[in-house]
């Protein structure tokens, strides 16, 4: 039989996200990944377009040949499809409860990070950059320094960002936060509890540590 395939790229947050799912279920070695250049444009090809016509990394393809975008969906599929601590929760509440502090992450944080990037700053190039809009860049940049705020309230009381235990929501905060310092969206010193988090964090194997 095949193995899983993941199309990333490497460094870029949400393959990151990917990775440290599998790294989670001490999966890595039971999938085969391809790297896709993306500051070669090859995920705006023809043949990239036919397995997610979002244009985006990073996609999953399973062994029997299915294509699966989207970090989210991929880390459900990786959940289930692995042995190990699950990353999108066990119980009917510990599911809706991830989920919904994985989506805040993303839209506070990763996603608003990643919109100031691309549209009020030089991003990846005029080549790659379609249509940026510096007055929604600098809107998402405020909403990631309101998100920063959220989430240091959030884990002042609290190891993880979701239910009692690591999670995929641990994972895009945590790469979300990476992803800021790239954009130079640095956490500021005030929010202790964050930069607590990220510390603590940072030591997990999954998470580079």
């Amino acid at each position: 039989m095949s193995k899983i395939t993941v199309y990333e790229t490497t460094r870029f947050p949400n393959p990151a996200r990917v990775r440290a799912a599998l790294a989670e279920k001490n999966a890595t070695d039971q999938v085969d990944f391809i790297e896709i250049d993306v500051m070669a444009a090859q995920h705006r090809t023809p043949e990239f377009y036919a397995i997610n016509p979002m244009g985006t990394v990073p996609v999953l393809r399973t062994a029997d040949g299915q294509f699966i975008s989207e970090s989210t969906a991929i880390t459900e599929y990786i959940d289930h499809q692995f042995e190990g601590t699950p990353l999108t929760g066990r119980t009917a509440e510990e599911r809706a409860e991830i989920h919904m502090m994985q989506r805040r992450a993303e839209n506070l944080v990763l996603d608003a990070a990643t919109s100031y990037f691309h549209h009020a700053t030089p991003g990846l190039g005029p080549t790659l950059e379609i249509n940026p809009c510096e007055q929604w860049g600098t809107i998402q940049k405020a909403n990631a320094q309101r998100g920063l705020e959220y989430f240091d309230q959030h884990l002042q009381s609290r190891d993880f960002v979701a239910a009692s235990q690591f999670s995929m929501a641990d994972i895009t905060l945590f790469y979300g936060l990476g992803f800021a310092d790239f954009a130079k969206l640095e956490i500021p010193d005030s929010l202790v509890s964050l930069r607590a988090w990220r510390d603590t964090m940072s030591k997990r194997p999954s998470l580079g540590g």
